[in-house]
């Protein structure tokens, strides 16, 4: 342990993450460096630092970065010129958080002159394998402290007496009991885990939802929205050109107030076990609608099917922690390729935890030729009589083996 001297906490001034703080100090016996990220979760950060401050770190060690804009541009974005889902529903809100957290503290580690970086996610968890994989493959020689792999403290009840005997100020929540889930979230949404949802058949209570109204509450009234596309990303809203994080957070408040974006999952983990957790990504579920509606017009056919081919492989990688992996850079060079034409707008109809898609163009790429489409006359720009050898050519090898019998 003495080769380690300095180390990067992921630090989020809560209960876990201050008694890993302490923890590092008593048993690694090495300065820490304390890094929190605002990647839009909503929380006010600067209790953090305090917090930090009275654990005895220097104030040139405390770290508290506004990534907002980075967060949606370099990773939400480019996740979603992919039209990214796991497993058909989750749209990876935790998952594409942790590379650019990983991305940060390998930076700071390396401004501190740390040789080692630690996190606050347990054994069980996919969060240690998305984290670790980024700190490798950012730094392959950086050293990885892992508490909840280490320690014993592995009940509430441990964490909070250790807390007590140290003097680590502890929330009223905690004292309390806390609150009844595992919470994480960012701009792109938030997560619920635990207590109350670890049996699948119990229906999640209502006063749980943190972003959205219910769509039985939400307004009687439609809300329609147009969204303007620039090669595969978001560049406005009705009107307004926004920056990408505001684009997100508007996104967020529109669909929230129309109940859009819950989602109650029981998902596959990498580590092997299977998890129930509830979501919320109200701007995502809207992006994810408007971006498909887009391609629709933009994208050519083989193209398009080639993406959702792709997409369950690539939706993999980034759940499971490969974001730095070459498979998924090279990946990526080939999406961010095909979004080269996806331009135009998109508008949609917010309604009571719907997105509808009413209308879609693109003045300069749009592959709808309606002189080709129309059921009314085409003045011949479409000879209907090609279609019968086409059929009779992709139906040769059904027609030789149906002269041969059987089954």
């Amino acid at each position: 342990m003495s080769e380690i001297k300095k180390v990067v906490l992921a630090y989020s001034g809560g209960l876990d993450t201050s008694v890993i703080l302490k923890w590092l100090q008593d048993t690694y016996r090495c300065e820490v460096v304390t890094f929190t990220a605002d990647i839009g979760q909503g929380e006010e950060l600067e209790p953090a630092r305090k917090k930090a401050l009275q654990l005895g770190i220097k104030s040139e060690n405390i770290f508290i970065d506004d990534l907002r804009e980075e967060f949606v541009r370099d990773f939400v974005f480019p996740m979603f010129r992919a039209n990214t889902v796991y497993e058909g529903e989750y749209l990876l809100g935790t998952s594409i958080a942790r590379p650019l957290i990983a991305k940060r503290q390998i930076e700071i580690a390396q401004k501190s002159n740390a040789q080692a970086v630690s996190h606050g996610a347990t054994g069980k968890g996919n969060d240690q394998v998305r984290f670790e994989l980024g700190y490798y493959a950012l730094n392959p020689s950086i050293k990885v402290i892992a508490p909840w792999r280490e320690w014993d403290l592995l009940s509430r009840e441990k964490l909070m007496a250790y807390a007590e005997k140290h003097g680590i100020p502890v929330d009223m929540k905690h004292k309390q009991g806390g609150s009844p889930y595992s919470m994480d979230a960012n701009l792109l949404h938030i997560s619920f885990e635990g207590r109350h949802l670890e049996n699948p058949a119990a229906e999640p209570e209502e006063s749980m939802w943190r972003w959205t109204v219910s769509p039985e509450k939400a307004p009687d009234d439609a809300e329609c929205l147009d969204i303007e596309f620039e090669r595969g990303d978001i560049v406005g809203l009705s009107g307004s050109r926004m920056s990408p994080a505001q684009v997100l957070t508007k996104l967020n408040e529109l669909g929230g107030r129309h109940g859009i974006g819950r989602l109650d999952l029981v998902e596959n983990r990498y580590v092997g076990m299977k998890s129930r957790g509830c979501y919320e990504t109200p701007g995502g579920t809207i992006m994810l609608k408007a971006h498909r509606a887009i391609e629709s017009i933009t994208l050519d056919r083989e193209v398009a099917h080639l993406k959702d081919d792709l997409m369950p492989r690539y939706a993999s990688m980034i759940y499971n922690g490969y974001w730095w992996s070459p498979e998924r850079q090279a990946l990526q060079v080939l999406i961010d390729h095909t979004q080269k034409k996806v331009n135009g707008w998109v508008r949609v109809k917010l309604y009571k935890g719907n997105v509808i898609i009413v209308g879609r163009d693109s003045k300069t790429d749009s592959l709808f030729d309606p002189s080709i489409a129309t059921f009314e006359d085409d003045k011949g720009a479409y000879d209907q009589k090609d279609a019968a050898g086409f059929i009779k050519l992709n139906a040769l090898r059904m027609r030789i083996a149906a002269k041969l019998g059987g089954d």
